[in-house]
Order: C-alpha cells, then sequence, then structure tokens
C-alpha cells in the first residue's frame, strides 16, 4: 500500500466443520454448518455488487469430491497433538460419501463458486486445519500438510494458493520458513496486542482473554488496528489482522451501533494513515442471523466506498495486498529488495 492510499482487506476462513469438530459435533453446530452454505453465495453476491477483493482461506479436505478422493489426498507426515481429538484422521472413517450425503465436510461445488467469482482470491487454511503450535507436531508434518493442501488446489481449480491463514492463528518462525520455500506469498498475522498474540489453545481459551476481546469489539480498549507493513518486507508478507467480525448475538443487538462504530472507525484511520484495514470472520459465522450479518456487513462496505470514492481506498486480497507491500517505497527514495522478492513471488514450489 502507497504512504497516502489506504487498503481494505478481506478474508475468510472457510472451513466448515473441519475447523471446529474439537468444540462441536455436527448435531450441536449443524444450523451454523448449513448455514454457512447459504452465507458463501450471499457473501460473493455482496462482494461483487461492491467490488469486493476477498481471500477465501479453504481447509485442503473442502476440495475433495469424495471420501476415496480424500484419503487418496492425505498427506505423508500426520501430527500426533497431544490433546485428543484435534487431528482429524481418526474420524474420516465417520466421514460421508460426498458433498450430497455429507454437506458438513465437503465443498467442492462452493470451492468452484468462489473460484469464478470474479476479484476472489482462493487461499489455504492448511489441508488439515493443522495447529501449529499445539505439543505432538512437527514442522515436517507441517509442511507435508500444506504440500497436500497445494496439490489438492492445483488439481481442482488449477492453481495453487499464494495465501495462508494459520489456524488459530498459530504460527512461528519455522512454520513460516516453510510457506516460504512453497511459494506462498502473504500471511494474515496477529493484531498487534498482547491480547492477540499467538497461542496454544488451552491459553488461547483463557476467561481473561476471551472476555477482553469480547469487550475490544464493542469498545476501543486495544486501541486502532491497521497495519503498515516493514519497511523491507519478507516473504511471506505479514498482513495482519485488523478486526475479527464478530456474528450477530440477540443477547448484545442493543450494542450494535457501537460494534459498527469500532469497525468503521479503524477503517476510517487506515484511509487516512494509508493503512491497511485487514477485516475477517468464518463463513459458517453467517450460519443462522444470516440476515442480520449480512446488513450488518452491508452497512461496512457503504462506509468502505465512500471511503473508496473519496479518499482512493482500494480493496486488495491478501496476495494483492503482499505485491504492493513488496513493491512499494519502503522510504522516500528508497525500494524493497525487488528482485529476490519478485523471483519468491513468481516461483510457486507446487505448481
Amino acid at each position: 500500500m502507497s504512504a497516502t492510499v489506504g487498503a481494505f482487506v478481506v478474508s475468510l476462513d472457510f472451513e466448515l466443520h473441519w475447523g471446529v469438530r474439537d468444540l462441536w459435533t455436527v448435531e450441536q453446530y449443524r444450523a451454523n454448518l448449513l448455514g454457512a452454505r447459504a452465507a458463501v453465495p450471499a457473501l460473493l453476491a455482496l462482494f461483487e455488487e461492491f467490488g469486493i477483493h476477498a481471500t477465501w482461506a479453504t481447509v485442503g479436505l473442502l476440495f475433495c469430491e469424495s471420501r476415496d478422493e480424500m484419503l487418496a489426498a492425505l498427506p505423508e507426515g500426520r501430527p500426533a497433538y497431544a490433546a485428543p481429538g484435534l487431528a482429524p484422521y481418526a474420524a474420516l472413517a465417520e466421514v460421508g460419501e460426498n458433498e450430497r450425503d455429507d454437506p458438513f465436510h465437503f465443498a467442492p461445488s462452493l470451492v468452484r463458486r468462489i473460484a469464478d467469482t470474479p476479484e476472489q482470491e482462493i487461499g489455504t487454511h492448511t489441508f488439515s486445519h493443522y495447529y501449529c503450535l499445539e505439543p505432538g507436531q512437527s514442522v515436517e508434518e507441517f509442511r507435508t500438510d500444506l504440500e497436500s493442501a497445494c496439490q489438492v488446489a492445483r488439481a481442482k481449480i488449477g492453481r495453487a494458493p499464494e495465501s495462508i491463514v494459520f489456524p488459530r492463528n498459530q504460527m512461528a518462525a519455522a512454520h513460516l520458513a516453510v510457506c516460504r520455500d512453497l511459494g506462498l506469498v502473504a500471511y494474515r498475522g496477529n493484531p498487534d496486542h498482547w491480547a492477540y498474540r499467538a497461542r496454544r489453545r488451552a491459553a488461547a481459551q483463557s476467561p481473561v482473554l476471551r472476555a477482553l476481546r469480547l469487550a475490544d469489539a464493542y469498545a476501543p480498549l486495544t486501541g486502532m488496528h491497521a497495519g503498515r507493513g516493514g519497511e523491507t518486507p519478507t516473504l511471506p508478507v505479514d498482513v495482519p489482522a485488523s478486526r475479527y467480525l464478530r456474528p450477530y448475538a440477540p443477547a448484545l443487538r442493543h450494542l450494535e451501533p457501537l460494534r459498527l462504530r469500532r469497525i468503521t472507525a479503524e477503517l476510517e484511520h487506515a484511509a487516512a494513515a494509508g493503512a491497511a484495514f485487514h477485516l475477517w470472520w468464518h463463513p459458517h459465522d453467517f450460519g443462522i442471523h444470516l440476515g442480520e450479518n449480512l446488513a450488518f456487513l452491508r452497512r461496512i462496505l457503504a462506509r468502505f466506498a465512500r471511503l473508496r470514492e473519496r479518499d482512493g481506498m482500494e480493496s486488495l486480497t491478501m496476495a494483492e495486498a503482499a505485491r504492493r507491500l513488496v513493491n512499494s517505497p519502503a522510504r522516500p527514495g528508497e525500494h524493497a529488495p525487488l528482485p529476490d522478492a519478485e523471483t519468491l513471488i513468481e516461483r510457486h514450489a507446487c505448481r
């Protein structure tokens, strides 16, 4: 992003039951999961209406057409997490035969619909919803998981992912090095505040942390979050999250004006500062109360449209934001080291 033009980055974690299977059973979360299948086309229509470029970070398992294809696509190295239930492999026997039989674990039709919609990027959310900081896994197992994610995307949509969103936002330097090796150019980092730091699952569920993050969605307790990127970006480029778009909650409906003001204030701040505002959520967050959630999002997109007209603010996918950072001047009269960066951007190890 330039020093004068802000950017609006949108990313979605598309995972269906693979992303919540350690928290809820299909029956417990059925309404959200089925509702996500209606939310995806509704979101695509809204994005087309407002000219929104978005990154859909998709779990690799969702690309598969059948259980046999899913089993054939599994990575060689598989984590043995210390916490039971995190790895999906023991549960594959319970998965249905295909998308029609099991709409909770297959989504090739939705993946194709996203791929066919203009200005939408399909990134990766790893193959198996891989947890990088949980005990019992290794960097090499992460590598094989990510290789499988690249391979299945290439087979199904003809291109490998360029952006990654780490499940539960868990990452370390060694995992970023693997991403660089495999040609990924962008990742979604965490907001620059201790409350949003990458943590293992148990630590992230601290009641204090959860309460603070909930309150921060309505009041500016942790300040404004807008990413500028480093002076000399390295690959993969951190396109940090700014705000999680929490779903509509009937019990908190009287606080909706505060939630909207929190997001639009950060969006305005990014536009004025020539920075990036990165909004993210899951399609299944819109799975229930779809009308209310879409109406709320429409208000955000309408504010962005005004900022685009007034200030030239741009809508960018994660990969587009990474390229902009790499190719922007680091300081007046200086530039990031383009030859190496450009070589890495064009090279894609899993193509």
